[in-house]
C-alpha cells in the first residue's frame, strides 16, 4: 500500500464523532487573512460558487441561502426542491449590485477571484465596508497566490484539511456544529474507502491528466496543475499527473501530452457553455478524432474517465470524484 493511502486508512478509518459544543456568540474567524465576527448566525447568506452553496445545504442551512451564482453542474439531486426556491443571482459571476440588493448577512465565496483583491464581483473590502462579512473558502486561498496564473498558482499541495476546516467554520458560523462533525467524519470515512478501493490495482507506473476545458477546441488544453486538487486526488489513489506545472489549470500543449501518453485521461463534465470544450461530449470527439490524440493509448484503450467539473475542485463533491475515479479504475485491466 502506497505511504499516503496507509495514512490516510489509518486516520480516517476509525473517524469516532463527539459531542459538539454550541457555539458562543458573538464568534470570531479567521479567514483567508480576514478576521471575522458574529454577533449570530447569519439569517440571510448569498453563495457565490457551487461548491459553498452545496456546502451549506450539505449542513442543513439552505433555508438561509437567499441567493446562489456560478454554477458548473446540476444541483445535488437532494438539494433541488429546495434550490428551485432560492434565487440564483447568475449562473456565472453576479454583479456586486446584485448581491447587496439581497441584504445579505454573510457572502459565501468559492474563489478568491470573484471576492478578493482583484475580485470581479468585488473586493473583501468593498463588502466590509457595508457591514457584509465575507467567508472564502480556505482551500483557495491557502498555500496559493491567486494573483498569479489564470487560475492562480499554488504555492504547497492542496491539503484536503482545508475542505474540513471550511465545513467546521461554516458550521460554527451558523451553530450547526454537530452536522459539521458528522459531514466531515462521513467523508474522511468515504475518502479511507476510496483509497482502499484503488490500492490493489499496480498503480506504481500508471498516469493521468486531468483536462477540465479549452477556449477553442484545437487550442491548448486547460489541464489540472501538478499541486491543485485534482493532482491531491489522482495521487491519493496512487497515479503520477504528468502536468508539472503549479499553476491551478495551465494550458499545455497536446503534443506534449501525447508525448507523456498518459495512461488515463479525466475529463469535465458541466452545464457551464464558456468555452466550446465545457462540452464533454465535443471534448471526446476531438480526443478521437485529432490526429494527435487519437493515437494516445488512453484513447485508442478507451481509459477515459468522466467527471464532473464540481468533483474537480475542492468541494463536498470532491469525494464523490474520489469515489469514481477509484470505481473506474477498478474497472480497467492495466498492461503490467
Amino acid at each position: 500500500m502506497l505511504p499516503r493511502a496507509t495514512a490516510l486508512l489509518a486516520s480516517f478509518g476509525l473517524a469516532t464523532l463527539a459531542h459538539a459544543a454550541p457555539t458562543h456568540y458573538p464568534l470570531t474567524v479567521q479567514n483567508c487573512g480576514s478576521t471575522l465576527t458574529f454577533a449570530q448566525a447569519p439569517a440571510r447568506s448569498v453563495t457565490i460558487g457551487q461548491t459553498a452553496t452545496e456546502m451549506l445545504y450539505t449542513l442543513g442551512v439552505g433555508d438561509k441561502v437567499v441567493g446562489t451564482s456560478l454554477w458548473f453542474n446540476p444541483v445535488l439531486p437532494q438539494f433541488k426542491a429546495q434550490n428551485d426556491t432560492i434565487e440564483r443571482l447568475a449562473n456565472n459571476e453576479p454583479s456586486f449590485e446584485a448581491v447587496i440588493a439581497k441584504h445579505p448577512q454573510l457572502v459565501a465565496a468559492e474563489l478568491e477571484w470573484v471576492v478578493g483583491p482583484q475580485g470581479v464581483v468585488g473586493t473583501r473590502e468593498q463588502f466590509h465596508e457595508l457591514n457584509i462579512p465575507t467567508y472564502l473558502l480556505p482551500s483557495d486561498c491557502e498555500g496559493k497566490d491567486n494573483l498569479v496564473g489564470a487560475d492562480g498558482t499554488r504555492l504547497e499541495p492542496f491539503r484536503i484539511d482545508t475542505i474540513y476546516k471550511s465545513i467546521s467554520q461554516l458550521a460554527a458560523i451558523f451553530d450547526v456544529q454537530d452536522r459539521g462533525q458528522q459531514l466531515n467524519d462521513s467523508l474522511k470515512a468515504r475518502l479511507a474507502k476510496a483509497v482502499a478501493t484503488a490500492q490493489g490495482k499496480g498503480l506504481k507506473q500508471a498516469s493521468a491528466l486531468v483536462w477540465f476545458s479549452s477556449s477553442e477546441m484545437a487550442s491548448d488544453p486547460y489541464v489540472a496543475g501538478h499541486k491543485g486538487v485534482p493532482e491531491f486526488m489522482l495521487e491519493t489513489l496512487g497515479l503520477r499527473n504528468v502536468v508539472q506545472s503549479d499553476e491551478e489549470w495551465p494550458a499545455v500543449g497536446w503534443e506534449t501530452i501525447a508525448k507523456a501518453n498518459p495512461t488515463f485521461l479525466v475529463i469535465a463534465r458541466m452545464d457551464r457553455r464558456r468555452y466550446p470544450a465545457d462540452d464533454h461530449e465535443k471534448k471526446l470527439a476531438f480526443l478521437r478524432s485529432d490526429p494527435v490524440t487519437r493515437n494516445m493509448d488512453a484513447v485508442k484503450h478507451n481509459r477515459i474517465i468522466i467527471l464532473d467539473a464540481l468533483a474537480l475542485q475542492a468541494s463536498v463533491r470532491t469525494f464523490d470524484g474520489l469515489e469514481q475515479l477509484a470505481s473506474a479504475i477498478d474497472g480497467y485491466d492495466l498492461p503490467q
